[in-house]
């Protein structure tokens, strides 16, 4: 019976990064770089409760009816939910409908490949009150910010808590790193000594984020003047009567990974900037999460990462081959060693690019690749995939020619096994 009772109270967080923001070139808001950020921190802090739950990132989508799909799952759940919503705010052209753009979406585009916003608001309309959280980080674009300032607000359900800032389309923003609401957002959770409550969190990371003018706050200056923040901090936080500033609580014990810190180091901060946070590593966490039999979790985290990779090093970087390689391993813990050879064949061949036929990375992958086939039960996929790793092998001529023999000899004895169809 407490095993049903657990069950039932199941919570979920979902993550959903949308398209990115850019102004002359410049990234307002890098939604790949927040939803990386968010996933590594506990997810007991972010949903504030022991409570068992599933986490779900999306990040690349380009199709609205995926991202409902995984809307209503989340919502079906029956304990706490929190959506996290990152990136582009913008509007049909008839100017009448707001949007979450997701990857690739265009202004002519918006009404086939981006989120209508009234389809979140729908998806959680029946969930109990008290039980669901919405947080937003979002870039309004010039399609959306006349829609925002005629409603004065962003409502995505009557039984959601909404916290989070709309900032308007004529700001430069951070670049290709965490933005500055959801870092505040995570370093607050991390420095109170107990957990704050949503709003309390909200009121302090907006006081300490940098925030541009005109930035639309939800909830605003009216709804934060008079809350009790966390311990130690001053209570009647404003929106925008404190720009800048952090709490004056207790500094964070256990800094987040937070995806661009790197980039920041040795680079002059603005007076009112509160120190960047040391980068960890998450790799153990993910790891760990793997571990632990979470395969989909630590999958989705690991591709969260090297999105955010791929925007700020380049695909072909050392960075993003390793985060390439993190996923191959995730996959063959998981079991799915189709996807892992496909990957480790990937990073072999890249490397090849940078690096000499006889390079240890790229034996390295080529190895990984090989083991992870020779362990495919399924003969159509090791039909499949041999061919292409045999090429591979084929042009790294330092390797163990056993490694070649191998493959070769397995791939001659599927092809003349009889057929199971």
């Amino acid at each position: 019976m407490r095993t049903i009772v657990l069950e039932q109270q199941r919570g979920h967080v979902l993550l959903i990064a949308g398209d990115i923001a850019v102004r002359r070139r410049g990234v307002q808001v890098a939604p790949s770089a927040n939803v990386a950020a968010m996933g590594v921190v506990p997810v007991s802090a972010v949903l504030n409760s022991d409570v068992a739950c599933d986490t779900t990132y999306l990040d690349g989508a380009r199709d609205p009816n995926t991202v409902l799909t995984r809307l209503r799952a989340a919502a079906a759940t029956p304990g706490p939910l929190l959506v996290y919503l990152t990136g582009r705010l913008t509007a049909d052209r008839r100017g009448s409908r707001m949007h979450l753009a997701l990857a690739g979406t265009t202004a002519a585009t918006v009404r086939y490949t981006a989120l209508p916003w009234e389809w979140l608001g729908a998806e959680l309309r029946d969930r109990p009150a008290g039980l669901t959280t919405v947080l937003l980080d979002l870039v309004a674009d010039k399609a959306a910010w006349p829609l925002l300032q005629e409603y004065g607000s962003l409502p995505a359900s009557p039984s959601a808590e909404v916290y989070g800032v709309v900032c308007p389309p004529g700001w430069n923003g951070p670049g290709p790193v965490v933005s500055s609401y959801t870092r505040a957002w995570i370093d607050q959770l991390r420095a109170s000594p107990t957990r704050p409550t949503n709003l309390q969190l909200h009121a302090l990371a907006v006081g300490a984020a940098t925030l541009p003018p005109g930035v639309l706050v939800l909830p605003g200056a009216r709804e934060l003047s008079g809350v009790t923040t966390a311990p130690g901090a001053a209570s009647g936080v404003s929106a925008r009567s404190a720009p800048g500033h952090g709490s004056p609580g207790a500094e964070p014990t256990q800094p987040v990974p937070l995806p661009g810190d790197e980039l920041q180091r040795g680079q002059p901060q603005p007076q009112h900037t509160p120190p960047t946070a040391p980068i960890d590593d998450p790799r153990p966490h993910i790891h760990a999460l793997a571990t632990a039999g979470r395969h989909s979790e630590a999958a989705m985290l690991a591709q969260a990462w090297e999105q955010y990779v791929h925007q700020t090093h380049g695909s072909s970087s050392n960075e993003a081959l390793n985060w390439v390689e993190i996923r191959a391993d995730l996959a063959r813990m998981a079991g799915d060693f189709r996807l892992a050879t496909q990957l480790w064949s990937s990073a072999a061949r890249t490397r090849l690019g940078c690096h000499a036929p006889d390079a240890a990375e790229v034996h390295a992958a080529a190895a990984g690749a090989l083991y992870c086939w020779t362990q495919l039960k399924d003969p159509d996929a090791a039909l499949d995939t041999g061919p292409d790793l045999i090429r591979l092998l084929r042009v790294l001529p330092a390797l163990d020619p056993r490694h070649l023999q191998l493959a070769q000899h397995r791939l001659e004895f599927l092809h003349r096994a009889p057929s199971r169809h």
